[in-house]
């Protein structure tokens, strides 16, 4: 698919989780990028699964309307030794694929390293490093808090920097 740069354009990162999904919202102009907001999703550990994804659901829904993206740029998923974990991953990613298509948004993959690697320019950079250079390149006054925020603002930020 070839996605072509306009003058400006929106980014929403995710990093997805079904107890937190991370969002980070970014506004690329032709020589700068903006953080429009950040945040996360969370559910209870002790709601059944399909209510957690339905609030999952609502929620990236909201999102897209409100700052109607470009793109989305998600976390590619790889496989861990926590299947459980994995699998609830899996179904989230799910959820936000069903919620860009409605709607027609372009979804792009990155993996951990080629994030850490457009971000720091190391795909061995540690996530204190990641974070670090987020909180510089996007002149925020903290690093973005919780860090499943700080790691959907670096995908989003992968994805502007790639699309350069």
């Amino acid at each position: 698919m070839l996605w072509v740069i306009r003058e400006s354009m929106i980014v929403i990162g995710i990093d997805p989780g079904l107890a937190r999904l991370g969002y980070g919202v970014l506004r690329g102009d032709r020589g700068s990028v903006v953080p429009v907001c950040y945040g996360c999703l969370e559910t209870r550990a002790r709601t059944r699964s399909g209510e957690r994804l339905l609030e999952i659901y609502t929620g990236l829904a909201s999102l897209f309307d409100r700052y109607p993206p470009d793109g989305i740029a998600v976390e590619k998923l790889f496989f861990s030794k926590n299947v459980t974990s994995a699998m609830g991953v899996s179904e989230v990613r799910g959820i936000v694929l069903l919620a860009a298509e409605q709607r027609g948004i372009p979804v792009f993959e990155y993996t951990p390293n080629q994030v850490k690697q457009a971000v720091t320019g190391s795909g061995r950079a540690d996530k204190v490093q990641v974070q670090q250079m987020i909180t510089r390149l996007l002149r925020l006054s903290e690093v973005p808090q919780p860090d499943d925020a700080a790691d959907a603002l670096s995908i989003a930020l992968c994805h502007i920097h790639v699309m350069r």
